[in-house]
């Protein structure tokens, strides 16, 4: 008979960990929390001091009547759901919803391990400890600080614009982040400049070999326009090119650190092209336990939240063992990878890695799902090559000069794979796999050609899930278990839209960002947002008390909050008049928001149900027939500038189409910041954009 109960949060835990421990031991699941703050209230009473008001969670009455059962039957109870502040609290409202604290005759633990293995659990047992209120303490001024954000600012968000909307500690500074991004790729002014290429071909020869010119210090090409480059040719006419320069080198390539949460998040979305939350549901999978042939059922890797790239003695055994087996000693790491943690890091968990190197992708792909397979090949080959030995390139460097000017060729060849003999990061670029031919300095080389091409300078990138959740790392927005639900929350409320992996502002993100940056500038400043996830980790390192910060964060907002409510009328956009007229009731249409953008709607609702699509007017002509530009959306949301005799006419805009001709070539401008850009990219003519009189008189 079973004298021991474990309690793990999640069931798909349990079959794995019974497997481990046998007949003695009971284990059961609380299916995540058990307690939380209510939803039909702010579950926070003010008055006494900011304490929260828990109660058990719908549907869970069951689930804990079932555990009251088996702890009667218990001489222990060892409580060990997941080890971070999250199962830390799950912890402490399990010990409080079974009265645990209370019983007598039976002792009560808190176990945690970080890979759901034999020896782990079983090591947890040995060392069982008491709950960490400081942890507790951290997961409950988050909670509650999230509770009062979203509780005090939604309400406004949804008489001012329209319900379903809300705003949120971490998901309205990311918010702010991606609007921002949008606004400077929006201003972004092209530069021109050209590049120039001599196809040089040795003594003896085939084929020429492209040498780059440069004109500074650094090997950067500085031509800026068609008439700099056009000197440059007439001062290369007739000219020799001589080799000046020689050099042979060696370089290293370091192997990469194993995974982090974030990372994994960036390299599974670069590589697989998983979003975030697909990648933590299926690392999930991967760390509660799969069955695998041969084996039963495994935890295959360690837990998945973590920001730390720290790898346990015994892995590190384990790794070097398998490596020098199967690679050999000589691709043994030689301490490229000892990287410390920064000052940010919670060192608590190591780095995402497999449990036993042995059972390699191979081994296990007929026992998984085709995206648990990707997704564990992975975290398999970035483990391995973090703990193997860095790539040699053998490297040639030539300076050829010409008339005063400077050429430069380049060529590297794979000399030893290292790492690479098992992972390549999914953006690297293949490094060119030649050598030079024999040159010597001094050396005259043959003109093939010369090759030049103009080109523009690119607007910082959209962010993709990936770039974003490495942004909000490094601006210490959020913590790991943190980045892939804010992402699915702004996805969710069409904040934003993903097109082709980039994330576009929609509208209604536009209006909520606007809001939140007018009457709560704390909460969308991203140093603000930071430095309260800093003092988090300070409650639970235990150096700050939580009601301190609750004390200090709640009167300031609540002032705002107050604020808002009094002069927002100002930003209500919700009936703003059309000039359409209802064909139904006679009445001017208003502006209406709904889950895609603005729409049209009768203001006689409910006697009137009329609606129709919204048409935004410009008052420019389009360039191609003449009509009016209106302003569209596509299916996701994104706002572009389209022409009102669509399908006639296909024309299309990202940016706003201006009235000006370019008066380089003819074609549209269209305005980014306060100047005019050529629409033609191969003008990419720029002119500062005319004042509006009206303006000026006014």
């Amino acid at each position: 008979m079973a004298n021991s109960l474990v309690i793990v949060e999640s069931p798909a835990k349990v079959k794995t960990i019974k497997k481990f421990l046998g007949s003695t031991y009971e284990v059961d699941a609380s299916n995540g929390h058990v307690r939380d703050l209510p939803k039909s209230q702010l579950g926070i009473d003010v008055e006494n001091d900011y304490e929260p008001k828990y109660i058990t969670i719908r549907g869970k009455g069951d689930i804990l009547a079932k555990l009251r059962k088996e702890v009667k039957k218990a001489d222990k109870i060892y409580l060990a759901t997941d080890p971070d502040r999250e199962g830390e609290a799950i912890s402490w409202h399990l010990m409080k919803a079974l009265k645990l604290d209370e019983v007598k005759d039976k002792k009560v633990y808190r176990i945690s391990f970080n890979e759901i293995t034999k020896n782990a659990v079983k090591a947890s047992l040995k060392a069982p400890r008491d709950i960490d209120m400081n942890l507790v303490d951290a997961q409950q001024t988050r909670r509650i600080l999230d509770r009062i954000v979203g509780y005090k600012i939604s309400p406004i968000l949804w008489e001012k614009v329209k319900r379903g909307l809300s705003a949120g500690r971490v998901q309205s500074a990311a918010l702010r982040m991606i609007c921002d991004r949008e606004e400077e790729i929006s201003a972004f002014i092209p530069e021109e400049y050209w590049s120039l290429d001599a196809m040089l071909k040795a003594p003896g020869s085939k084929k020429p070999a492209a040498a780059h010119f440069h004109n500074d210090k650094d090997g950067k090409t500085e031509i800026k326009s068609k008439a700099e480059l056009d000197a440059l040719l007439e001062s290369l006419k007739g000219q020799k090119f001589i080799v000046t320069d020689i050099r042979n080198g060696e370089r290293t390539k370091k192997p990469p650190l194993p995974f982090t949460t974030s990372t994994l998040q960036q390299e599974a979305s670069k590589a697989l092209n998983f979003s975030t939350q697909k990648t933590m549901r299926l690392a999930q999978q991967l760390y509660e336990g799969v069955d695998v042939k041969g084996h039963g059922t495994v935890g295959l890797i360690t837990y998945l939240r973590t920001d730390s790239t720290r790898v346990a003695e015994e892995a590190e055994k384990m790794a070097s063992d398998f490596i020098a087996e199967n690679y050999g000693e000589n691709y043994l790491s030689q301490g490229e990878n000892t990287k410390k943690n920064s000052g940010k890091i919670q060192d608590a968990h190591e780095a995402i890695r497999p449990t036993n190197l042995s059972l390699t992708p191979v081994k296990v792909k007929e026992s998984l799902a085709r995206d648990q397979f990707r997704l564990y090949q992975l975290i398999w080959k970035r483990f391995t090559a973090s703990r193997m030995s860095a790539a040699v390139y053998e490297t040639t460097s030539v300076k050829i000069g010409a008339g005063g000017n400077e050429f430069t060729m380049t060529a590297s060849r794979l000399k030893f794979d290292g790492f690479m003999s098992v992972y390549i990061e999914a953006d690297e670029k293949e490094e060119k796999n030649q050598i030079l031919s024999k040159l010597e300095k001094g050396e005259e080389l043959e003109l093939a050609d010369l090759v030049s091409a103009q080109h523009f300078t690119q607007p910082p990138a959209h962010y993709t899930e990936a770039s974003l959740v490495k942004a909000m790392e490094e601006q210490g927005i959020g913590r790991p278990s943190t980045y892939a639900p804010t992402i699915t929350t702004i996805l969710a409320r069409r904040y934003v839209v993903k097109e082709n992996k980039n994330i576009y502002v929609t509208e209604i993100g536009e209006v909520v960002n606007r809001i939140m940056k007018q009457c709560f500038p704390s909460i969308v400043d991203i140093a603000f947002t930071a430095n309260l996830e800093y003092l988090l980790d300070s409650v639970g390192e235990g150096l700050t008390p939580w009601k301190t910060i609750v004390r200090n964060f709640y009167p300031d907002l609540m002032e705002a909050v107050e604020e808002a409510q009094r002069t927002l009328e100002t930003v209500h956009i919700a009936d703003e008049e059309s000039d359409e007229i209802c064909e139904l009731c006679g009445r001017r249409m208003v502006i209406k928001y709904g889950p895609h953008g603005k729409f049209l709607a009768c203001p006689g609702f409910p006697e009137c149900r009329n609606t129709k699509p919204y048409l935004e007017k410009t008052g420019i002509p389009c360039p191609k027939c003449g009509k009016e530009v209106i302003i569209k959306k596509t299916k996701k949301g994104r706002k572009y500038y389209g022409c009102e005799a669509n399908p006639d006419c296909d024309f299309m805009s990202w940016q706003k189409p201006s009235t000006e001709k370019c008066p380089e070539c003819g074609s549209y401008m269209v305005e980014k910041g306060n100047k005019l850009v050529c629409a033609n990219e191969q003008c990419g003519f720029v002119m500062p954009m005319k004042e509006n009189k009206e303006e000026k008189e006014d």
